[in-house]
């Protein structure tokens, strides 16, 4: 059980890291961001995240902290899908390299209040309608077979946010306006993925917050680290098509449980642990970098 005092102080601890982390954007928002420091502000945010859920289990429990570790590996994952979609953006309206810093920086706080609020109807609504995983369950494998079918998720997206960029263009919007609107857009389409993952993996409102929130930060250094591994990590997509496939399945297991169903014709429904799940993630990520890592060497 999470306190309030731990409730407060973590809040307020990570609403200082984010406001330093947007003060200094905004400080430098006319100024272009070296590899060096992108690097060293991405390591940063990952040691932030890995400490913290070092500390979490010393004073909550081992299943809380594997649940944390679990929720942020795989929102952290997904944003950086979603730094891809930021990629195209940027690039699809030209975006100058100085104004980068500011437009990544709204679009990430656009995406901290869209997580949030997703959070919030999420909890509500898994705590009046347990039946609500089997739609969750159901939306995961269904996005989870339509990303990983897809035979270039580049020119996918591509064309997607380009219908959205030309409407705009056409209207006279100007292009730093259209990156945020467009950026907004993909934020809200990434929550509807983000969240009832994490969710199959944790109902700890707590886990489910500072997850999402340790996933964000460091988002905008990280846009300028990964533009040339972006092109070699081909079979990342996959690899989170198979994350959220198998979160979908759990979840879909935990609601049969909910409903007082443990067998299906004969099949006992088995009960998936966190520590399991964890498992899965770090394989599955493991494998899919290392192997995109291979097959893009040998091409060259």
């Amino acid at each position: 059980m999470i306190t309030t005092n731990a409730w407060i102080l973590t809040a307020s601890i990570l609403a200082i890291v984010v406001a330093f982390d947007f003060t200094w954007a905004v400080i430098r928002r006319n100024q272009n961001t070296s590899l060096k420091e992108a690097t060293l502000w991405s390591l940063l945010y990952i040691s932030l995240a890995i400490a913290f859920g070092i500390h979490l289990g010393t004073w909550t429990d081992s299943q809380t902290q594997q649940e944390f570790f679990a929720g942020w590996l795989t929102e952290y994952s997904l944003s950086f899908d979603n730094l891809f979609v930021f990629v195209i953006i940027l690039s699809r309206l030209k975006i100058e390299e100085k104004s980068k810093q500011l437009a990544l920086l709204l679009g990430i706080l656009i995406a901290l209040v869209f997580r949030i609020t997703a959070i919030t109807l999420g909890a509500a609504a898994i705590k009046q309608f347990e039946w609500i995983f089997f739609i969750f369950g159901a939306f995961l494998i269904y996005t989870a077979v339509h990303l990983f079918l897809e035979s270039s998720h580049e020119k996918d997206e591509e064309e997607k946010e380009s219908k959205l960029i030309s409407y705009l263009s056409a209207k006279g919007v100007k292009p730093f306006t259209i990156a945020l609107i467009a950026l907004g857009a993909t934020d809200i389409l990434f929550a509807l993925d983000s969240i009832p993952a994490i969710f199959g993996l944790t109902e700890n409102v707590f886990v489910v917050v500072t997850a999402n929130v340790f996933a964000l930060m460091g988002l905008r250094q990280l846009y300028f680290l990964i533009g040339g591994l972006m092109q070699r990590l081909i079979y990342i997509g996959k690899g989170l098509s198979v994350i959220l496939g198998f979160i979908g399945v759990k979840l879909l297991f935990h609601a049969f449980h909910a409903v007082d169903i443990h067998k299906i014709g004969g099949f006992k429904i088995p009960d998936i642990t966190i520590t399991q799940s964890l498992s899965v993630i770090v394989g599955v990520l493991t494998i899919a970098t290392f192997s995109s890592l291979y097959v893009t060497s040998k091409r060259k």
